[in-house]
């Protein structure tokens, strides 16, 4: 296996992937924030299986933060990063700076209708967050011009946004979904995770708990008294307050009234535990 190259200049990148796009061969990307866990080496793994190349990103993009002290407080650190990647299958870390991915502080709008997708739960709560996330998508799949571009379903309102973003815009690469890597207890891994307390990372699985029974109760119980049933469950620890916990359709994403109005649906909740916001899902069976 050959030594993962580490680049940083789009200029580089694009010269280093060039005869491996000439000879038509596979190339997996998997963009990243940094702070990588097991939830982002699985997605490398699968990649290397799938690809002739593997190619990673890291970069912190500041304009999807709609918290300057969030934004503050995410964990970097590259050089365990890149350990972690050369050990795992990746054959280039893309890790370009602020001025790189946005000269002079300009970014490329990507000026797209979404519908409801990127208006309720995340994009209420986090306003601009979403078009930061299209914005930095869209600039590293031009960048990489990847076969596959590789996302975990944690982040499942992210995931529905970028794979209409790739149906509107008619971009080349797949948008391959897989599945939320967890702890032990059940802790969807997050690099947030790394800011618990002792005690709070005791309690976190509540969450996912929660989740699982709402997948249990399902159709047997009315949407709007399973939501309400949640919010409550998950705030009988008064460490939790719960931001939304929505049951929507699974592809618009639009929260429903009654069971009626989906073929698929999913549960989708925000919660800060202390200080740190956690997000977490469930698809659930109708």
């Amino acid at each position: 296996m050959q030594d993962m190259k580490e680049i940083s200049t789009i200029k580089e990148a694009k010269q280093w992937l060039k005869p491996y796009q000439k000879k038509n061969l596979k190339i997996g990307f998997v963009p990243t924030m940094g702070a990588l866990h097991e939830g982002h080496l699985r997605l490398i793994r699968q990649s290397e299986n799938e690809n002739d190349i593997t190619v990673c990103s890291i970069f912190v993009n500041p304009i999807q933060f709609n918290n300057p002290d969030d934004l503050a407080k995410y964990p970097r650190n590259i050089s365990l990063d890149a350990r972690l990647l050369t050990g795992n299958g990746c054959d280039m870390l893309f890790c370009p700076g602020l001025e790189e991915m946005y000269p002079e502080g300009k970014t490329e709008n990507v000026d797209l209708e979404f519908g409801l997708l990127d208006k309720v739960m995340e994009g209420k709560f986090r306003p601009g967050h979403f078009k930061g996330v299209v914005i930095v998508v869209k600039k590293l799949l031009d960048i990489i011009n990847p076969t596959n571009a590789y996302f975990g379903k944690k982040d499942f309102q992210q995931l529905m946004v970028i794979t209409r973003m790739k149906k509107e815009l008619g971009l080349k690469a797949n948008i391959i979904d897989c599945e939320t890597v967890r702890e032990d207890d059940g802790l969807a891994m997050s690099s947030r995770n790394l800011r618990l307390t002792i005690g709070e990372r005791q309690v976190a699985r509540r969450i996912f708990e929660v989740l699982c029974k709402v997948r249990e109760k399902g159709t047997k119980t009315p949407v709007w008294e399973l939501r309400e049933w949640a919010i409550k469950k998950i705030q009988e620890d008064s460490r939790f307050r719960v931001e939304y916990f929505e049951i929507a359709d699974r592809e618009t994403l639009v929260p429903l009234e009654n069971w009626g109005q989906a073929s698929q649906a999913v549960a989708l909740t925000a919660v800060f535990l202390g200080d740190v916001r956690l997000i977490d899902n469930v698809e659930l069976f109708l």
